[in-house]
């Protein structure tokens, strides 16, 4: 069974709840390692096939501890990836690009192949029942993840993911949730 490792970090708990449903449409399907950013290192990436990594976007970049796991972990894996699959999931309060293409730049340094759009889950607001311009929008609440479809999160965008070896594989189309 494939081995999926899901690299997380949260401080409202989006980008945690995105990274759990993630973990639960894979579960069927690969063996599923779901950590920290601060407990994940080098040893964990080395005994994992692919990679979905979920952050916050926090002032246009990705979170400190996530970006604190990738420095921790750049120069050990370097050129021992090469070619495995990788996706992103995206919580953000404005657009998320910021974070996703700083998470594309390193991936593509370890020479990952993205096999999916990054799912950016824009928060912005959102109160923390979910509700849009709800009593606590703005606050920086975390929205529920809801419905998402066949993004990254979801158990048909972990197939994807999983099945990228698959000769004649296609990405599916972005899917932005707003």
């Amino acid at each position: 069974m494939p081995r999926l490792l899901i690299v997380f970090h949260s401080r409202t708990g989006a980008a945690r709840q995105m990274a759990e449903a993630a973990a639960r449409g894979a579960g069927a399907e690969a063996e599923v390692r779901l950590l920290p950013a601060e407990a994940a290192g080098p040893e964990d990436l080395l005994d994992a096939q692919g990679y979905l990594f979920a952050a916050p976007e926090n002032l246009a970049s990705l979170s400190g501890p996530m970006k604190d796991f990738f420095d921790r972990c750049y120069y050990p894996v370097l050129d021992r990836l090469n070619g495995r699959p990788y996706a992103l999931l995206i919580a953000a309060g404005s657009d998320g690009t910021g974070a996703a293409r700083q998470a594309a730049r390193i991936a593509t340094g370890w020479r990952l192949r993205a096999v999916a759009e990054p799912l950016i889950l824009c928060t912005q607001g959102a109160d923390r029942r979910g509700d849009p311009g709800g009593e606590g929008a703005g606050r920086g609440g975390a929205a529920p993840l809801r419905g998402t479809g066949r993004g990254a999160g979801s158990r048909a965008g972990a197939r994807h993911l999983l099945s990228a070896r698959r000769s004649g594989f296609r990405c599916p189309p972005p899917y932005r949730v707003r």
